[in-house]
Parts: structure tokens; C-alpha cells; sequence
């Protein structure tokens, strides 16, 4: 019955499946316009679904909010067949103000992840900068009236930066499609060999909120972080899972009281031989920090008595090179976890 079919579905499954459950009804006569947001080789694999029925397919994601769709401001992203973009235009413009074309099916979306990269990091940008002020006693919105002045100000920050302030995240772009649009745009970075520094940051915060319970709520939502009168109760609060837990310190040793400097000569140099098995591990970071790693107790500590003894110079250097050997073979197991989660994004 429809020459054009129009999809909005929020990933790359439901993109390919609705693709799929199309394709038997389609016909040259058909355009299929894709508006999701999802990686660029879903996007390829849909139009390939679509063009073997002989059907046309145009790429069309796009940026804006449900207010700018509804006042017919959305920007569309396209690619594809000129012919068909031709032939479509006017049911794109019912609903957007301008449409750029770009290229080759998949080069839009990525156009698209791109633009999403700067609007997530504005927004996590925010959120610092007004905790940041908070913590300074100054007036949340001296801050927004500053930005409005600002050069580095956007349409963005002039919309959410009052809502931030009020801890209202009523969804106009959720958490959860955020996050999943910057965990396109950090795959993308590894396959091309690129660090995005400030795009994990922003997907991590994303991530929080999406494991506290938050993923329906607006993205503008990483600002509960900073605030803690407008995040959940602590009964609310779910463990996060972004890395292990911290593992548990081991009991320093127990060393019996020295009667006298003979007997405690004695005790000080046969330490070294069980340092490996009463050292206390190195303890991890806590979640969501890179800190240093705490270190261990002291040489006297360990021994017991602060009147035993001083330590032979042979007994500290053992000490300092197994403890250093044991904290970076400790961060190095860490960052290795943490490098090998981040590829899963």
C-alpha cells in the first residue's frame, strides 16, 4: 500500500530485523528510508536486505529532539541512490529544516556518531563545571547566565543546562540511546586505531546512570553524579560493574614480642625469607577510580616492635623491591581489565 517506509527503531538488531521482516513485500517500486542511529556496517547490511528485493534504501539518521521534530527542525544525514534522495526529499522535509547529503550508505551514520561524540561531552563538560561551581558557594544560575555569554555556549546547553539545574531529566534523548550511540563511536575508535579519551569518559558516566536504573531518563542525567540530593537512595543503588571489586586487604602478620636485641637481630633477617607469603596483596583501586594503589604497611609494623631494632639495609631493599614488584604486577593486571572491557563497548 506505501511507495515510502520510513524506520525508527533504536538499534542494530531491531534495525536488521525490521529489514528483514519487510523485504518479502518489497519491490522497485519501494523506498525505504532507515533514520537509527547504529553502526555503520548495520547500516550497509540493512540496504543490502533492502536493494535484493530491488527496492531502493536511503540512510537518513538525524540530530534533534522530540520538540524539534515536532516544529519540523530535525537535521537528516543521507546517502545513497541520488535518484531516490530526489524523489524522498519531501517527505523529509515534512520534518526537517535542512538535509545534508554525505556520500556512501554508512558515512552518514558515522557522521551522525560524531556529531553525538561533541553533544555527550558538552553535556558531561556541564555537569563537572556545576559541581564545580556548587562546590566554590556560588549560584547555579550565575553559571547558565555566564554560558549564555559564553562563545563555547550552544542550542544544546542553553536547552539543558536550566533542567540540569533543576534535576529535571524528563527524556528527550535518553540515557540509554546516548550510551549506546557512544559505545558505536568508542568501537569505531579502536577499529581505527584512535583514542577517544573524552568519549569513553562520557560513555562511562552514561553507563552509571544506565546501572543505577536511570537509562529512561534524559542523558542530561550524569549530572545526579555531582549532586547527591537528586540521586536515588542509598536502597536504590545498585553495585556498578564497570570494574572488579576491590579485593580484600590480607591481615598484617602477627610477629611474637622480642625479649632482646640478640633475639631480635634474628627475627629481622629471617624476614625476608616469608615476605612473599604474609605481604599483603596490592589493593585495587576502588570502582570508578584510577587512584594510587595504598600502600603497604611499614617495615616496623610488620616486624612489631618499634624498639627491636633498625632493619639491615639488605632487609629494606628486599622489601621495597617485592612490594614495588607486587604493585605493578597489580596495576598491571588492573589497566590490562580495564583496556580489554573498554574494547567490549
Amino acid at each position: 500500500m506505501c511507495d515510502y517506509l520510513q524506520i525508527f527503531v533504536s538499534d542494530d538488531d531491531a534495525l536488521l530485523y525490521v529489514a528483514r521482516q519487510l523485504s518479502p513485500g518489497l519491490g522497485p517500486r519501494h523506498i525505504v528510508l532507515a533514520h537509527s542511529t547504529v553502526a555503520p556496517h548495520s547500516m550497509r547490511a540493512a540496504a543490502e536486505i533492502i536493494e535484493r528485493r530491488g527496492a531502493r534504501f536511503i540512510e537518513a539518521p538525524f540530530t534533534g529532539s522530540k520538540e524539534a521534530a515536532e516544529k519540523g527542525e530535525l537535521v537528516y544525514y543521507v546517502a545513497g541512490d541520488e535518484a531516490a534522495l530526489s524523489e524522498a526529499r519531501p517527505i523529509l522535509e515534512a520534518s526537517g529544516k535542512h538535509i545534508i547529503e554525505v556520500g556512501e550508505i554508512g558515512q552518514a551514520t558515522a557522521i551522525k556518531i560524531a556529531t553525538n561524540m561533541v553533544t555527550a561531552a558538552s553535556i558531561q563538560a556541564a555537569a563537572e563545571a556545576l559541581a564545580l561551581v556548587q562546590g566554590a558557594g556560588l549560584s547555579l544560575e550565575k553559571f547558565a547566565e555566564a554560558m549564555q555569554e559564553n562563545a563555547s555556549n550552544s542550542t544544546t546547553l542553553s536547552m539543558k543546562l536550566p533542567k540540569m539545574i533543576e534535576g529535571n531529566f524528563e527524556p528527550h534523548f535518553s540515557v540509554k540511546h546516548m550510551l549506546k550511540d557512544m559505545q558505536i563511536a568508542n568501537r569505531l575508535g579502536l577499529s581505527n586505531h584512535l583514542e577517544l579519551g573524552v568519549s569513553s569518559v562520557a560513555r562511562d558516566r552514561l553507563l552509571e546512570q544506565m546501572q543505577r536504573g536511570h537509562g529512561d531518563e534524559d542523558y542530561s542525567a550524569v549530572a545526579r553524579k555531582y549532586f547527591p540530593d537528586i540521586r536515588p537512595t542509598s536502597s536504590e543503588e545498585i553495585d556498578l560493574e564497570l570494574f572488579e571489586p576491590r579485593a580484600p586487604a590480607a591481615p598484617p602478620p602477627e610477629v611474637a614480642p622480642v625479649p632482646d636485641n640478640d633475639q631480635a637481630n634474628d627475627v629481622i633477617h629471617s624476614f625476608p625469607e616469608s615476605t612473599e607469603q604474609t605481604l599483603p596483596a596490592g589493593i585495587m583501586p576502588a570502582p570508578l577510580s584510577l587512584g594510587p594503589i595504598e600502600p603497604a604497611e611499614s617495615e616496623a609494623d610488620l616486624v612489631g616492635h618499634s624498639d627491636a631494632g633498625a632493619a639491615s639495609p639488605e632487609t629494606t631493599s628486599t622489601l621495597s623491591s617485592e612490594v614495588a614488584e607486587e604493585e605493578s604486577q597489580e596495576q598491571r593486571g588492573f589497566f590490562g581489565r580495564l583496556l580489554r572491557r573498554g574494547s567490549n563497548f
